[in-house]
């Protein structure tokens, strides 16, 4: 079974609370939202295996550290997990960028992809698929198989916010894939909306209702 890693820095936890709160707008909600994807993508990589190498410095010759192994690619679930991109690509310049859009059926609530776009390499690569919210868990489920569809190998998910709903359905799916969030909320409310949750995510970044 895949774990659930509860991010709770103190920064992280700071911002989360501004992000939650209905008085901010989009501008600042885009720079929160960037600010606790790239802090949580500095936890999320903590794993990530090093090699040892020699450098010279100005003094002599040391033995130093680089990261070794799988180039990392980021996925976010359109549309709202384009808003955790740059924070992501500050911490790590050189990672690629996927992208898969969903939309639920109307008449069976089933996820469907419209869109979906890999890099080439992806099952040379660690993959973060993100969204900033993990509520019914069913886009998500759906995002990762879509993934692994493609050659994806080796995949984490990184949420904002996650309904105990969601992380149960991700976790029966994929139980290889191991879930990253700031907080897990109470519930789902009979909209599916997390409860306290911070609303809907796409709207508060581009200013939609």
């Amino acid at each position: 079974m895949g774990k659930v890693h509860v991010i709770d820095h103190p920064l992280i936890q700071h911002k989360l609370t501004l992000i939650r709160d209905e008085k901010t707008g989009a501008k600042e909600f885009r720079e929160l939202l960037n600010e606790i994807a790239m802090l949580m993508a500095y936890e999320v990589t903590r794993d990530l295996p090093l090699l040892e190498v020699e450098v010279k410095t100005p003094i002599t010759v040391a033995k130093a550290k680089m990261i070794e192994g799988k180039k990392l690619g980021i996925v976010p679930i359109l549309r709202a997990g384009l808003g955790m991109i740059d924070g992501i690509l500050n911490l790590i310049p050189t990672a690629k960028v996927g992208h898969i859009g969903l939309y639920r059926d109307p008449e069976t609530l089933e996820p469907v992809e419209y869109y979906c776009k890999m890099p080439t390499d992806i099952g040379d690569r660690e993959l973060i698929v993100v969204d900033p919210m993990l509520a019914t868990g069913g886009s998500a489920a759906a995002a990762i198989q879509f993934v692994k569809d493609r050659g994806g190998n080796s995949i984490k998910l990184m949420c904002l916010i996650a309904a105990p709903e969601g992380i149960k359905v991700v976790q029966d799916t994929h139980p290889d894939v191991d879930i990253y969030v700031a907080a897990i909320d109470e519930y789902l409310n009979d909209h599916a909306y997390i409860v306290p949750g911070l609303g809907d995510a796409g709207d508060r970044l581009y200013g939609t209702k």
